[in-house]
C-alpha cells in the first residue's frame, strides 16, 4: 500500500486511537495518488502486516472510509477506493466550487434549497454596506462532488449587482460565472472558520448523523475596487472536507532574526 522509502507510523503511545491513525494513513495514500480511484486495496491480512494492527481495528478504520465515501466494500472480493475519492484539499486561492471540483478532476452538481428574494435585515445590510430593506437575493444549495453531499452553501447578494439572477437556474449554472458573464470578477474573500456539531435538518441535506462534525466557513467577497459583492456562509462535512494552507513569518526590512 505504500512506498517502500516511506514507512508507515502507527504509534500505540499517540493520544490518537490506532483506528484513527489507519485512516489518516490511508487518505494519505489516496491524496498522493498512491491509492488511486477505482483499485483494489491489499487483503485485509497484509494490512494488518503492514500497519501493525489487529483485524478489529483494521476493519474500523475501513468501516468509517466507507462510510466517509472514501472507500467501498465489495462482498468476498474486498476494499477499493471509490470513485468519487479523489483529493479533498481545498487551495489557499479564492476559486469557484465548480472550479475547485473541475481542478480535482470531479463533477460538481448542486440542489437548490432556496432561491429567492427577501429584503435585507440590518445586519445583512451592515455586512455587504447596503441599505436595509434593499432586495437580497437568497441562494441556498447543498454542494455534490460525484454525487456525494460536500457542502451546504448558503448566499447573499444585492439584486442590483446581478439584477436578473432570479431566473438563473443555480442546479447547472455557479454563481462565479453568472458573476463573469456580467463583468464581474470576485478579487478575494474574507472569511473565518470554526467548527460545531451538525443539527438534524445539516445532517439530513449532507447524509451525515446528528452531531457529526461540520466545518463552517464564513466569507465576505469584494471584486478590485473593493466593493462587497457577496457573503456566504458554508457549511462542510468534516469527514469529506481538507483545507491546506500555509503560514510565514515576515520580518521588518533590516532587522536581523535571532534563534
Amino acid at each position: 500500500m505504500q512506498d517502500a522509502r516511506e514507512p508507515v507510523v502507527i504509534r500505540s503511545d499517540y493520544p490518537e486511537p490506532l483506528w484513527i491513525q489507519a485512516v489518516t494513513l490511508i487518505r494519505e495514500q489516496i491524496d498522493k495518488g498512491t491509492l488511486k480511484a477505482g483499485s483494489r486495496l491489499p487483503p485485509e491480512r497484509e494490512l494488518c502486516q503492514q500497519l501493525a494492527i489487529s483485524r478489529v481495528t483494521l476493519r474500523k478504520a475501513l468501516s468509517h472510509l466507507v462510510e466517509a465515501g472514501v472507500l467501498s466494500a465489495a462482498h468476498g472480493r474486498g476494499w477499493y477506493v471509490a470513485r468519487s475519492a479523489a483529493s479533498r484539499e481545498w487551495p489557499n486561492t479564492l476559486e469557484s466550487f465548480s472550479e475547485t471540483a473541475a481542478r480535482m478532476g470531479l463533477e460538481p452538481q448542486s440542489r437548490v434549497l432556496r432561491a429567492e428574494v427577501a429584503p435585507a435585515s440590518f445586519d445583512e445590510a451592515e455586512e455587504l454596506s447596503i441599505a436595509p430593506s434593499t432586495d437580497l437575493f437568497h441562494l441556498e444549495r447543498v454542494r455534490l462532488l460525484d454525487g456525494i453531499p460536500i457542502a451546504l452553501d448558503m448566499t447573499q447578494i444585492a439584486v442590483s449587482i446581478l439584477p436578473n439572477i432570479g431566473t438563473v437556474d443555480f442546479t447547472k449554472v455557479s454563481l462565479y460565472s453568472t458573476l463573469s458573464k456580467a463583468g464581474i470578477e470576485p478579487a478575494r474573500a474574507d472569511a473565518t472558520l470554526e467548527a460545531r456539531e451538525a443539527d438534524a435538518a445539516e445532517a439530513e441535506n449532507l447524509g451525515i448523523a446528528v452531531g457529526k462534525p461540520l466545518l463552517v466557513m464564513r466569507q465576505l467577497a469584494f471584486d478590485l475596487a473593493e466593493r462587497r459583492l457577496f457573503s456566504s456562509t458554508i457549511k462542510y462535512a468534516g469527514e469529506r472536507y481538507r483545507l491546506r494552507t500555509s503560514f510565514s513569518r515576515t520580518w521588518a526590512f533590516g532587522s536581523q532574526r535571532t534563534i
